[in-house]
């Protein structure tokens, strides 16, 4: 099947052949669309996305200042930021920072260095806010983390109408992810996530083009060459790869954010690979497996590591230029420069390495117990989500009506989204190995570089709210099933009616599920009752 084909091709690929009879085909809104101008039907194409970037601005910008105090691991990441801006390095604060931080004392921060866990792209995200709009206030720190968020989801409509050339299953995948509660409050906290889930998806997104590119480029070396008659066995080592490029910097800009990006880098390495491999071998190249291990693989790396490796050097900037950032001048102390065949490596870059290690050291051995931990193999079934802001109110307290008030901000999805989501991935495992679909392939290698690594790290502390680096990818594979459920406009009417009524239904009960969660999402008060209404599972208190 060809890359430019649309989704309507893969759906009639894959439906049975079924003998139509002149009866009446496709639904009432199959109907009301063709009654509409071309015109008409422009607009709307627009619209439609066009609206659902605007649910996404409402849902991370609404009341984004509350609570007017740090949650959960703003503690450290924005603190972090603002230390980061304003010395070119982490810096350490004195003991009970955060009530003097939250009442808009913001200058007191100190110059001793501090050690940090994480590289500081995600850091730079976070402080360029508060340096536009103030550290002192708390939509600062918090708005270029909901930026993020609402180019997430323009991002994940792009991605989509690339993989299934369909505007409205594009325009569905936009609105999963923009009234979807983990996307929402990774979009609202100023962590790193967010920042590491739309780096990654632009990596993939130029993967995405580069898939479309290369074939382009391969089709037009096969043919130049055998119009001059020369040989094809072993197919070209392709260096113009522009989108590959692109994907590399994007890689290494999620690897500044946070290591788990190279999982990402990796991923994405190997899939190319792949895709060149089966490429070749549709062209007929004779030597189509070695030559893309041999002659296209080192190329790939070239064009792909290194660049990768320069974004997340240039990150560290600021520490370079600094004379203060933590371990920034270990290799000049005694005995501790490297010698023989690394003597050549400068200073600077052995004191970086020396401070990587101790942060790798770090992160190995982070198995601390927390409250809120979620073992990986529990995450896509939602099992513990991350509670980041609770405050309690008793009757007359903060306007509370009812006996007992809570306020709370929790890392949970929207759980007609997620557990739909997961089980359409699980489905797609099934598809992958009966009928081997280009898409399919894609989507389950980006689930796969967001989530199976942590599976290595079973024994560590981790939290449920990691899993936004892969939800685009869930999103994808449940727009997949979606498409297949809605069906063609040329399908039987009852076919097609029934489909369409289907995702209909859905679509309401999702975005009804998302009105209910709301307030646990954005820390609205409500009665402690209704509060615990929303605790579906015992897991989720």
């Amino acid at each position: 099947m060809s890359d430019r084909a649309d989704f309507d091709e893969l759906l009639e690929a894959d439906a049975e052949v079924v003998q139509r009879d002149e009866g009446p085909t496709g639904s009432w809104l199959d109907d009301r669309w063709e009654r509409l101008s071309a015109r008409a039907q422009g607009v709307l194409r627009w619209l439609a996305p066009a609206l659902v970037v605007v649910v996404a601005a409402i849902t991370r910008l609404w009341n984004l200042g509350h609570p007017a105090s740090l949650v959960f691991d703003e503690t450290f990441y924005v603190k972090d930021a603002w230390t980061l801006v304003n010395l070119g390095y982490e810096a350490q604060w004195p003991a009970e920072a955060d009530v003097r931080f939250n009442a808009g004392e913001t200058g007191f921060f100190l110059t001793d260095p501090s050690f940090v866990v994480h590289p500081p792209l995600g850091k730079w995200i976070i402080g360029s806010g508060m340096l536009v709009l103030g550290p002192d206030n708390p939509v600062g720190w918090r708005i270029t983390t909901a930026i993020v968020g609402i180019l997430a989801v323009v991002l994940l409509m792009v991605v989509a109408k690339l993989l299934f050339g369909s505007q409205l299953l594009a325009t569905i995948a936009g609105l999963l992810m923009a009234i979807e509660g983990n996307a929402i409050v990774m979009s609202r906290v100023a962590l790193l996530d967010n920042s590491v889930m739309f780096l990654a998806l632009l990596g993939v997104l130029f993967v995405l083009l580069d898939r479309r590119w290369s074939a382009v480029r391969l089709a037009a070396w096969i043919r130049a060459r055998e119009d001059a008659g020369r040989p094809t066995d072993w197919g070209p080592a392709l260096w113009w790869r522009p989108w590959l490029i692109a994907a590399g910097v994007a890689f290494g800009a999620t690897a500044a954010v946070k290591w788990s990006g190279l999982y990402f880098l990796a991923a994405f390495a190997v899939y190319s690979l792949v895709v060149d491999a089966l490429a070749r071998r549709r062209a007929g190249i004779q030597f189509w497996a070695s030559g893309t291990v041999f002659k296209q693989g080192p190329t790939t790396f070239l064009l792909t590591v290194p660049i990768a490796f320069a974004v997340y050097l240039a990150s560290w900037s600021g520490w370079f230029l600094s004379d203060n950032g933590y371990d920034r001048h270990w290799a000049e102390g005694d005995g501790n420069a490297w010698g023989g065949a690394l003597s050549w490596v400068p200073l600077s870059i052995q004191s970086l390495w020396h401070f990587e290690s101790s942060v790798y050291a770090y992160h190995v051995g982070e198995n601390r117990p927390h409250g809120y931990q979620a073992n990986p193999l529990t995450w896509l079934f939602m099992i513990r989500p991350t509670s980041m802001f609770y405050e309690g109110a008793a009757n007359g307290e903060n306007g509370c009506t009812a006996d007992l008030c809570g306020s709370s901000i929790t890392g949970l999805a929207n759980p007609l989204i997620w557990w739909a989501a997961t089980a359409a991935m699980l489905y797609l495992v099934y598809r992958l190995v009966r009928f081997r679909e280009w898409r399919v392939g894609f989507i389950l290698m980006g689930v796969a570089a967001g989530y199976l690594p942590w599976l290595l790290y079973l024994n560590r502390t981790v939290f449920q709210f990691y899993t936004i680096a892969f939800e685009p990818y869930l999103i994808l594979a449940l727009t997949f099933v979606i498409g297949l459920i809605l069906g063609r406009p040329d399908d039987p009417r009852d076919r097609r009616s029934s489909g369409v009524g289907v995702v209909l239904v859905y679509l309401s009960l999702a975005a009804a599920a998302s009105v209910f969660f709301w307030p646990l999402w954005t820390g609205i008060q409500i009665p402690y009752d209704y509060l615990r209404a929303h605790w579906w599972l015992v897991t989720w208190r």
